[in-house]
């Protein structure tokens, strides 16, 4: 008899993984998936610094077994530390209402589908024993949680994922010097954002980021549709600055020139800072931006 397995969540259509359940539910579903077809553990360590108890795991070392607390209340517990976490993430989102957009019904916004992608990656952090905290920000910084690798981390994400945003503009500049504020010591930063910002507001924050010994990786999302430009005749709003401009199909090979300059533009200047710059389509399985965030999070080793 054949066995039939079940499709990895993380390779599946992200609209209709996104309609199976709450945030938690699909962040969850998605990195189970990942981490099946990751094939990587964790590194563990220990310092001096003591942090809080957490439930023994088997290859956990008998020394931080508490064994006051495992003859009192018949519970292994293990003393865990600041520095056992292998590393200090922060996310920094962009929230504006340039990401609330989508090209088509079926696909989800770029919000939505940062929310999910966002959510998936605190949880892999976590689950890799990594300190992971998040920034969001439209037109100021809507919410601020430092990373921490503590059991409670994963609810004050999700709660901060959850919150209102959607303003007129994209403070990235203030996102990126709180997330500086946030990180410590050398970690990694992750901003996800549309780019539809001026590059001279976070190059500043970026440079410092860098000089501070922290990897810092820009995955850009876009939809589809900003990609392709397949609609025909249509007035474009923008959502921020409430320009409207007519276009027609006839301007599309100007469009993709002028779409693949703007990119090239953007992957140059962020290489000349020693930043990472990654491309993110909304249509694309969670699968990929998953692994280029992990491979950023590889570098720092």
């Amino acid at each position: 008899m054949e066995s039939t397995k079940a499709p990895r969540a993380d390779l599946l259509d992200p609209a209709a993984i996104a309609a199976l359940g709450r945030l938690e539910v699909v962040a969850r579903w998605v990195v189970d998936g990942f981490m099946a077809g990751l094939h990587r553990s964790p590194r563990k360590g220990f310092s001096v610094e003591f942090a809080e108890y957490r439930p023994y795991q088997p290859g956990d070392d008998p020394r931080y077994i508490d064994w006051k607390i495992a003859a009192r209340a018949d519970r292994w517990v293990v003393r865990q530390y600041e520095e056992e976490t292998n590393l200090r993430a922060t996310i920094v989102l962009d929230v504006s209402r340039s990401m609330a957009w989508k090209g088509s019904a079926s696909r989800l916004t770029k919000l939505e589908y940062s929310d999910r992608l966002a959510a998936a990656l605190t949880l892999l952090l976590l689950r890799q024993r990594d300190a992971v905290g998040i920034v969001r920000f439209d037109s100021r910084v809507r919410s601020a949680v430092p990373p921490r690798a503590s059991r409670g981390q994963w609810r004050r994400v999700i709660g901060a994922l959850e919150e209102p945003g959607a303003g007129l503009a994209s403070a990235a500049g203030e996102g990126l010097r709180q997330a500086a504020r946030l990180v410590r010591r050398r970690g990694l930063v992750l901003l996800i954002t549309d780019l539809l910002l001026d590059r001279e507001e976070i190059e500043d924050p970026l440079r410092a980021l860098r000089a501070a010994g922290h990897d810092v990786t820009v995955l850009h999302v876009l939809d589809p549709a900003e990609r392709d430009f397949t609609a025909g005749d249509a007035i474009y709003h923008d959502p921020e600055s409430g320009i409207e401009v007519p276009a027609a199909p006839h301007v599309r090979d100007a469009y993709r020139e002028t779409l693949g300059a703007v990119t090239a533009e953007w992957r140059e200047a962020f290489g000349r800072l020693g930043v990472g710059y990654e491309i993110v389509d909304t249509g694309m399985p969670f699968a990929l931006p998953l692994r280029r965030a992990f491979a950023a999070r590889e570098r720092l080793y």
